[in-house]
């Protein structure tokens, strides 16, 4: 195809963005103030659902077994498979938010109203990944009507990224099979990957899993032949350890032996969460089920291996000596990122032309007021010099690497790993508005970048550049057949010397019925939506 339909489709592409950008932001709105949490996002889910079934796309609700997933695709030209038909090019939403972490769109720490504190909220914000990609799927449905672009676009529903939930599961059931290129955004979380995309060092293995112990047989604990034991009657029951005391013994045992699961550098993580399972009123019996979960973030394969082999061990005899039978579940374990740089570089480029997000007279308002209302002299530039500037792929890597040890390959997790694996992919980062310490004072509580996710002003410019980089870096994809080409030559050649089989059996299926944080609708105490920690 000819450089002029390439560059006049770009610009259609972009028009449309800025013709809609009041239609985004309160798009954004919308799914920043549900601030569903994991497995949970309900009508978010739904929302994307119904705007996409509304702009011509084929969309199946509950993919992959998942009631909060969504998978979407629409075709212009000739069917896949048919002559003449263009390439299959994809990209996704998320929308989870993350519990304990409700803040309103205000300059200062206050809950959204109709809320608890505890309630989720927006961090990273999931909310503006999903609408960022979303603009820059439509805009390009856009240009490719316009200019009869031939192609096919997907997009995916991603719930509990939070979680690594989906996407191993979407890629397990063959949701990416056949994908030509992805890109995959992120609102920026960690200098120096701020405006820029990934080049060599991609995220690493992420495992998680949940323990549960079941206390089912407590009548069996300690039995005595003497008719007249110490221990009358069925109250005998109550002196068996219990499901509580399992879970005590792991999360002891597994604080205790941390620094012995694996040395003390390479970056990796591990986190604990207690899952309620509601017994409170089981005043006389021991408790029959306590769950724990157990997530960590590894370089590599072999070192996550290494802490599992621990948990495992650490789990087994917990459960023995508390008279309790174990059982287990996955909720995650994902491979490290096979890096692109064709897609990579071919992003950067349309990044550099559009330019960093520039932050206006109300967004740098609203961050004075911030300061102001923690004493800070409000500074005439308050945002990051990061944030309104670009840094090429090549000079971020350099800046990671002077932090890894040479023998490390991969940094920090996330789940979109698991579509490196099937289709070439970039990983690219905008930034979102995050603020300058102030001199003595360490970092802004954390409501602050919460806050500041949600102010129109200040995190519209992020939608407006993601959206428009998604839209041209898919013209590129869908417009200059060579790229695609490369693209897949590259992967393939990666994928020959990195050539790992999912973590996980091709039946799994996502934890939906554990007890994640819910939301109820209870009309008795208020029509508002209420928190259930």
């Amino acid at each position: 195809m000819s450089m002029s339909l390439t560059l006049d489709a770009k610009a259609t592409a972009k028009a449309w963005i800025d013709d809609h950008q009041q239609e985004l932001s309160d798009w954004h709105q919308h799914i920043w103030n549900l601030a569903e949490p994991a497995w949970r996002e309900y009508e978010s889910s739904r929302w994307y659902v119904e705007l996409l079934r509304q702009y011509g796309f084929e969309v199946e609700a509950g993919s992959a077994g998942m009631p909060t997933a969504f998978a979407a695709q629409w075709t212009n030209g000739p069917a896949q498979g048919e002559e003449g038909a263009g390439p299959v090019i994809a990209s996704y939403a998320e929308y989870d938010a993350v519990p304990g972490n409700n803040q309103a769109a205000t300059t200062s720490e206050s809950p959204r109203e109709g809320l608890g504190s505890h309630a989720p909220g927006h961090t990273d914000p999931h909310s503006v990944l999903g609408i960022s990609t979303l603009a820059g799927l439509l805009a390009t449905q856009h240009a490719m009507r316009e200019h009869n672009i031939h192609g096919t676009l997907k997009y995916t529903g991603e719930p509990a990224e939070k979680m690594h939930g989906s996407k191993v599961v979407h890629g397990l059931r063959g949701y990416y099979d056949g994908i030509d290129a992805m890109v995959s955004f992120h609102p920026f979380y960690m200098l120096p990957l701020c405006n820029t995309a990934r080049w060599d060092t991609q995220c690493g293995a992420y495992y998680s899993k949940v323990y549960t112990f079941v206390c089912d047989e407590p009548e069996t604990w300690q039995l005595s032949n003497n008719p007249n034991s110490p221990i009358p009657a069925s109250h005998s029951a109550a002196r068996a350890p219990g499901a509580n005391v399992a879970l005590m013994q792991m999360y002891t045992a597994s604080r205790v032996m941390q620094d012995a699961m694996l040395p003390s550098f390479g970056g990796w993580s591990l986190s604990d969460a207690i899952l309620s399972s509601g017994q409170a009123t089981a005043d006389n019996l021991p408790a029959r089920v306590a769950q724990i979960q157990y997530s960590w973030r590894t370089p590599d394969i072999e070192m996550a291996e290494h802490v599992l082999k621990v948990l495992d061990r650490n789990a087994e005899h917990a459960a023995a000596m508390s008279h309790c039978r174990l059982e287990v579940t996955w909720v995650a374990r994902s491979r490290p990122g096979i890096t692109n740089h064709v897609l990579a570089q071919t992003l950067y480029d349309n990044l550099a032309e559009i330019g960093a997000p520039q932050y206006g007279d109300a967004a740098i308002e609203a961050a004075q007021r911030i300061q102001r209302e923690l004493g800070i002299e409000p500074m005439s530039k308050p945002y990051l010099d990061e944030c309104e500037a670009l840094i090429t792929p090549q000079d971020a890597e350099a800046a990671l690497r002077e932090h890894l040890a040479p023998w490390q390959r991969n940094w920090t997790s996330d789940d979109y790993v698991e579509m490196t694996h099937y289709a070439p992919t970039v990983r690219f980062y905008i930034s979102r508005p995050a603020l300058k310490p102030a001199a003595e004072r360490g970092a802004y509580p954390a409501w602050v970048m919460n806050a500041l996710g949600g102010i129109p002003a200040a995190i519209d410019p992020t939608i407006d550049v993601a959206g428009k980089t998604v839209a041209t870096t898919f013209i590129d994809l869908l417009t200059k057949p060579e790229i695609v080409a490369e693209a897949k030559r590259e992967f393939a050649e990666r994928r020959s010397t990195f050539d790992v089989e999912p973590l996980l059996p091709s039946d799994f299926e996502a934890p939906i019925d554990l007890a994640w944080p819910e939301y109820i609708n209870n009309s008795a105490r208020s029509p508002e939506r209420q928190w259930l920690p």
